[in-house]
């Protein structure tokens, strides 16, 4: 019966062994050395052959029976340090969600979008709409229709550029006003803003690309009155309640009469300085009342309507505002530049 004793030292050790494991490796080492192709029940097995016959079923069944409880105790053990590693894990890396978390950094408003988004607001709170059209425009909208037609000089000043003899990528948002006139009756009460194009080198004070903000006004009754206050109202919104304006005769073919407006210079505040070069004050759009042809031209009748329009060039409006020097700051995505405005 001595196999039978060998059979009960070696599951008291290894039961022992198994519970005293600290690591997983251990128990792999322990798994192959007692129940692997050479571990020791293995060999215990293949012993039978030196025990007597009567006693071979009694030994095989015991064998059988330790080999279950090594198993058991090391599936036990195995799932006892996964637990105590994953626990230690999680205390390892808890989160405390009392502390304050990172701060990120957040980007801000590009300053054409800050001065379109308030040049909007200011009109919209005056009842003007909205309105959009394509920056891939027909000839026809863009210059015909305002009383420009192909022999026009007007056209040689603008540096058109032409996508075919009748499509160009429009110059400035008016071809907006004539849809607008074209799809809808007075009263029309609108601004459009949005990129236009010119044929034009890049330097400090142009670009081929700017952004423009016109407006128009179309109903019974409106004259060149309505148009100065509007513009008055809008300027002392925009600039400050003490800013003050001055109309200059200018020519527009769209228009008639048409204006130059001079606004106090929001840097020196009338003082001078070199943004408005000593004046006090400084260009900052044009405008008029809208020319019979126009109306005619989209079906409107003159001697029943009349109306004004305006246009202002919100690259330039931004450049005055925020003492920009460089029109090219305006495109180039420097973050330095654009961090500024958050």
């Amino acid at each position: 019966m001595n196999a039978f004793s060998g059979l009960d030292e070696l599951e008291k050790s290894a039961l022992l062994e198994i519970e005293n494991s600290h690591e997983l490796s251990e128990l792999e080492a322990i798994r192959i050395r007692l129940l692997g192709k050479k571990g020791e029940l293995t060999a215990a097995l293949r012993g039978m052959k030196d025990i007597p016959e009567q006693d071979r079923p009694v030994f095989g069944r015991r064998v059988n029976e330790i080999r279950d409880r090594i198993t058991a105790a090391l599936e036990s053990k195995i799932s006892e340090l996964m637990r105590a590693e994953k626990e230690a894990r999680l205390i390892a890396e808890k989160v405390d969600i009392t502390l304050p978390g990172k701060k990120q950094p957040i980007g801000g408003l590009h300053p054409l979008t800050r001065i379109y988004y308030e040049i909007r607001d200011i009109f919209v709170s005056m009842g003007f709409d909205v309105m959009d059209g394509p920056e891939v425009e027909y000839d026809k909208y863009n210059f015909e229709m305002l009383n420009i037609p192909t022999d026009h000089p007007a056209r040689d000043t603008q540096d058109t550029v032409y996508i075919s003899d009748d499509i160009v990528l429009r110059t400035h948002t008016s071809p907006v006003q004539i849809r607008t006139m074209l799809a809808q009756k007075p009263p029309i009460r609108m601004i459009c803003p949005g990129r236009v194009y010119r044929s034009d080198d890049v330097d400090a004070t142009h670009s081929p690309i700017f952004n423009q903000i016109e407006g128009l006004v179309v109903d019974r009754g409106i004259s060149f009155a309505n148009l100065k206050d509007t513009l008055n109202v809008f300027l002392k919104e925009f600039y400050g309640e003490d800013t003050v304006t001055k109309f200059r005769p200018g020519h527009f073919p769209f228009t008639e009469p048409s204006a130059e407006v001079d606004a106090t210079c929001s840097k020196c505040r009338g003082r001078g300085c070199p943004a408005c070069k000593g004046a006090g004050m400084i260009e900052v759009l044009g405008c008029g009342m809208v020319h019979p042809q126009v109306l005619r031209n989209c079906g409107i009748d003159p001697d029943e309507y009349s109306g004004f329009a305006f246009g202002m060039g919100l690259d330039r409006l931004a450049n005055i505002k925020y003492g920009i020097t460089d029109i090219r700051l305006l495109f180039e995505n420097d973050i330095r530049f654009l961090a500024q405005f958050r």
